[in-house]
């Protein structure tokens, strides 16, 4: 209980902060909460005016960069903060990474499904299910040979849930998969291994967090040092790749193929280069969204929020320094 800033007054529940999402996005359901909380709601226009009366935020509009901006501003601020995502980088600012507020974040809702998906890309690229839609749709018999999975080599970047889920995934098809992260430990790399990895990889998978250290950390160098049979995916950040050097590479075919789940603008803008890039599979952010996802990130926030309500430590806590969740 020493965790709350008893901004409604002795004896009063709590109160939750919601940041909305824009519609038609449902809000969270917190009915479990009532009369344990005070659940306001709010979007980015009014955060900054709702954030000194509020114990708890929960960012459910994990694509806004509102908490930034608003957090730096006069007035208490709430001692826990909840994102509905697995980055964090929409939200910090020096003033929340020098606070002592709690951050915490949506583990364990995407991994699998995540790691589901880029085990499709990969198999979809492999059978080139891309040209046989298109070849369908001209009404095109065209015989082709298809290129088989097991006994690959993916070179997986980012060692967090996400990446061990994908790691396990792609293993149950037959990939021999090798896991690059920030600190080398027992089955992780780290990154000194990296370029020697990416020269043998037929996969390279992107998982990793957005960091000072990551940010655009597939490059023109990078994608050089790929085998030119090698296809490149990206569930992570938009912003861990330089976008015209994935273009380039594809052009020049340094890399045999690539798929982007995520991008630095969001939506992908329609003039955008990637749009018609060679070999490339474009899709809109939706690779750990599935059926029922929006209620998952919901009950999880109530278990936290059990949690947080009897004093217990919290899980899922994220090293405000780093950017995410250490020790995994």
């Amino acid at each position: 209980m020493s965790e709350r800033t008893g901004s409604g007054g002795a004896g009063a529940p709590p109160t939750v902060l919601v940041l909305d999402a824009p519609a038609p996005a449902p809000p969270p359901r917190l009915g479990a909460l009532t009369g344990r909380a005070r659940v306001r709601h709010t979007d980015a226009d009014g955060l900054a005016r709702e954030l000194p009366g509020a114990d708890v935020l929960l960012v459910w509009d994990f694509l806004s960069d509102a908490v930034r901006r608003a957090w730096p501003g006069e007035g208490p601020r709430p001692r826990w903060v909840h994102t509905a995502s697995a980055g964090v980088d929409r939200l910090m600012c020096p003033e929340l990474v020098a606070s002592d507020t709690v951050v915490t974040n949506a583990r364990g809702v995407f991994d699998q499904p995540i790691a589901e998906y880029v085990a499709a890309l990969v198999l979809a690229l492999a059978k080139d299910l891309p040209r046989t839609l298109a070849l369908q749709g001209e009404r095109t018999w065209l015989h082709r040979e298809s290129q088989r999975v097991a006994g690959t080599r993916a070179c997986v970047v980012g060692s967090g849930p996400i990446g061990r889920a994908i790691v396990r995934t792609l293993k149950a098809i037959g990939i021999t998969t090798v896991l690059v992260g920030r600190t080398p430990r027992t089955g992780v790399h780290g990154p000194a291994d990296l370029d020697r990895l990416l020269a043998r990889a037929d996969w390279v998978v992107c998982a990793a967090p957005l960091t000072d250290d990551t940010r655009g950390m597939f490059d023109e160098r990078r994608f050089g040092v790929m085998q030119p049979s090698a296809r490149f995916i990206n569930v992570g950040r938009g912003q861990l790749v330089v976008a015209d050097d994935l273009v380039a590479a594809l052009s020049k075919r340094w890399i045999a193929g690539a798929a982007l789940d995520v991008f630095e603008h969001e939506p992908l803008e329609p003039d955008s280069p990637l749009w018609t890039a060679p070999g490339l599979l474009v899709s809109p952010h939706m690779s750990g969204d599935t059926v029922g996802w929006r209620d998952e990130l919901g009950a999880q926030f109530v278990t936290l929020y059990d949690r947080w309500e009897a004093g217990r430590p919290l899980p899922n806590v994220v090293d405000k320094e780093r950017g995410y969740v250490p020790g995994h």
